[in-house]
């Protein structure tokens, strides 16, 4: 994985985030707002903050990656979990249980493909002579971290979804 493929991972999830922005203003208050559909609204809001919050710590990943320096890969892959722990510990409306899951395991994925992504950096950069990395792996290994990251993009994307159809009820 280059700093390209990060930068596309970056994009699309900049794209889910946007589409959670959008249903944020879509479930605008109005005057007969029952308590839940505020509710409700409350928790669209802090899921789009907490989204943008990821997209700008998952920038500084992206930053750490063009520095080719595992030990910064894995600070900023740390600092980018408190945005996923911070977005899984939002207070979630009994109507939004299935959707809130959706959101954190979307993010469990992304969390687990910068880990992998970090791990495989870590075990190039600490290869020595006597023990080599196997580059004969590293394609494969590659496209299940990437694998990983669709899948958590995929989840984010899905839950949006969900809360399209949440919002058009």
């Amino acid at each position: 994985m280059n700093r390209k493929t990060i930068a596309r991972m970056t994009a699309a999830l900049a794209g889910v985030i946007l589409a959670g922005g959008l249903l944020a203003g879509c479930m605008s208050p109005n005057a007969g707002a029952t308590d839940q559909q505020q509710a409700n609204r409350t928790y669209m809001t802090q899921v789009n903050r907490a989204m943008e919050d990821l997209n700008g710590r998952l920038a500084g990943f992206d930053e750490a990656v063009a520095q080719g320096n595992p030990v910064n890969m894995r600070a900023k892959a740390d600092d980018a979990f408190a945005a996923i722990d911070d977005l899984a510990a939002i207070e979630t409306p009994d109507a939004m249980k299935d959707l809130q899951k959706g959101y954190v395991d979307g993010c469990t994925a992304l969390k687990d493909a910068l880990n992998g992504y970090v791990d495989l950096y870590t075990e190039i950069d600490v290869a020595t002579e006597e023990h080599p990395f196997d580059f004969g792996t590293y394609d494969d290994r590659i496209k299940a971290v990437q694998d990983k990251y669709n899948e958590g993009i995929d989840q984010l994307k899905a839950a949006d979804e969900e809360a399209l159809k949440l919002n058009e009820d």
